[in-house]
């Protein structure tokens, strides 16, 4: 595998970024919120532009792993700090930058212990780039971990409704996970017999048995895969979306269900790419059953939230069903769908965030006639529902058809499912734009005001991100073929040579 390091470390400047904002905001006294406000309003802004620079900047035509920054730590443990970017990590690093700037910006109304909030919404988006640019398999399970924790508090201190329960659910089903990820994790480390964590020398044709690559794929899918939003292992997520703060939804449903799909490309497909062939059935039924049962499931919902939740299953299992065809259209397809869920989510998050500030509910029934009452807000609503039902020119519509044109080719059957429950999602999505957005007025919230310019800035980023994608979907599919082509043995371009 080709690697090109960096000359500036741009990575862990992403990182600095978060470390600094962190220890910023701890220095800066409680009684100041507002300034605790602008800090983190600047240290996201700065990730954000080194994401889309790092984007940008990465050469297609070289390809391979880029930026890389090699630092040995542990070298008695064969431990390094080691770091670098493909295709498939970039949409994800570009992903997260965005999500954390807009959701800042969506909290810049909280007035609750703003110092603790934002200090741990750093530490919990560290995690997330960490995990993105790691190529060491010790610090990827480090920055897992890191990622997961602050999520705990997040929810149990700022968040609603059943929030204590919706917390705990959430960080016991992630600590499971984390339980099969780390067994896995040593297991390929010990039988490789190199004495190193190190992801490129461990992804080494025929290093491991076809029944060591078996065990340790489905190990690391079952422990990904639940906080991917597997089902059956999805429950956690409908409960921890309505649970959690409106900046702690649209990270956790924009960016932590990718770390669980994520992981199973980068550790899973990468290092044990036979058992993943082998495995590919049992990963496609389960995705398509994810699709159909969290269409159907939305269906019954009367909380906005629970909704979108439930969307969400439906949508990782689009991720997932991508990945289990095994091949080019599949992973551009679920790599593309995993950024363009990310950015769909935390806009529809970030709009019923300030539904809720505003009219203190997020039940269908009791909402009525807002493209009247709040136009901005309904508008900003409706996009990201249309955007969620693969409406054309939308980010998600290509994503979503590469993977069904690859799952009808190799698994027909799951293809025609998976397909026929986009009716099904595109029913619920328009009765809730039909039951919210339009219809007779509540009388009782004509007062009150919309969206101001400021409080748009958010949602306005992610509309146009998504409006970007979707009319020009090549950005995303020519970045994320740079690693799915070499990968698989491709010939559509001339990169062999860069995972050989």
């Amino acid at each position: 595998m080709a690697l090109f390091y960096a000359e500036f470390p741009f990575l862990t400047a992403i990182l600095l970024c978060c470390g600094a904002g962190l220890l910023t905001i701890m220095l800066i006294p409680s009684n100041h919120p507002q300034l605790i406000k602008w800090v983190s309003a600047v240290g996201s802004g700065l990730t954000l532009v080194l994401s889309v620079y790092v984007f940008i900047a990465y050469d297609q035509g070289l390809g391979g792993l880029q930026f890389v920054e090699r630092y040995p730590w542990i070298e008695s443990l064969g431990i390094q700090y080691f770091n670098g970017v493909d295709g498939f990590s970039l949409p994800m690093l570009l992903l997260t930058g965005i999500v954390f700037f807009t959701g800042v910006l969506s909290m810049w109304q909280l007035e609750l212990r703003v110092k603790e909030y934002f200090a741990l919404y750093f530490l919990l988006v560290a995690g997330v780039f960490g995990l993105f640019m790691g190529l060491d398999l010790f610090f990827i399970f480090v920055w897992y971990d890191v990622s997961l924790f602050p999520m705990y508090l997040l929810i149990a201190v700022w968040g609603s409704t059943r929030k204590e329960y919706g917390a705990m659910k959430l960080t016991l089903y992630l600590l499971a996970g984390s339980a099969l990820i780390l067994p896995a994790i040593l297991y390929l480390v010990a039988v490789s017999g190199l004495n190193t964590f190190d992801l490129v020398t461990l992804t080494r044709p025929g290093l491991f048995t076809p029944f060591q690559q078996k065990l340790a794929f489905l190990l690391l899918y079952l422990g990904f895969g639940i906080l991917a939003g597997v089902w059956p292992f999805h429950t956690w997520s409908p409960v921890g979306h309505v649970a959690a703060p409106t900046g702690v939804s649209m990270v956790h449903a924009g960016v932590l269900m990718k770390i669980g799909s994520f992981g199973v490309l980068r550790l899973g497909i990468f290092l044990c790419p036979e058992g993943w062939r082998y495995w590919a059935p049992l990963m496609a039924t389960l995705a398509v059953i994810g699709i159909v049962y969290g269409a159907l499931a939305g269906l019954r919902q009367t909380d906005l939230k629970y909704v979108v939740g439930y969307s969400s299953v439906s949508h990782m299992g689009i991720v997932g069903l991508g990945l289990a065809t095994v091949s080019v259209d599949g992973l551009n397809g679920a790599v593309f769908q995993m950024f363009a869920h990310g950015v769909m989510t935390a806009l529809f998050f970030s709009s019923i965030g300030y539904i809720y500030e505003r009219t203190h509910t997020k039940m269908i029934p009791e909402l009525g006639g807002l493209s009247r009452i709040m136009p901005r807000a309904a508008t900003f609503f409706i996009i990201a529902a249309l955007t969620s039902i693969g409406v054309p020119c939308l980010a998600s519509f290509w994503a979503e058809l590469m993977v069904f044109i690859a799952a009808i080719r190799v698994f027909p059957v799951h293809g025609v499912l998976a397909v026929s429950a986009l009716v099904i999602s595109a029913l619920f999505m328009l009765r809730v734009i039909q039951k919210t957005c339009y219809g007779p007025r509540n009388a009782t919230m004509a007062h009150l005001p919309d969206v101001s310019f400021s409080m748009s800035l958010p949602r306005v980023i992610l509309v146009m991100v998504i409006v970007l994608f979707g009319f020009f979907p090549g950005l995303m599919v020519d970045m994320i073929q740079t690693a799915s082509v070499p990968l698989l043995g491709g010939s559509a371009h001339d990169v062999a040579a860069v995972y050989p």
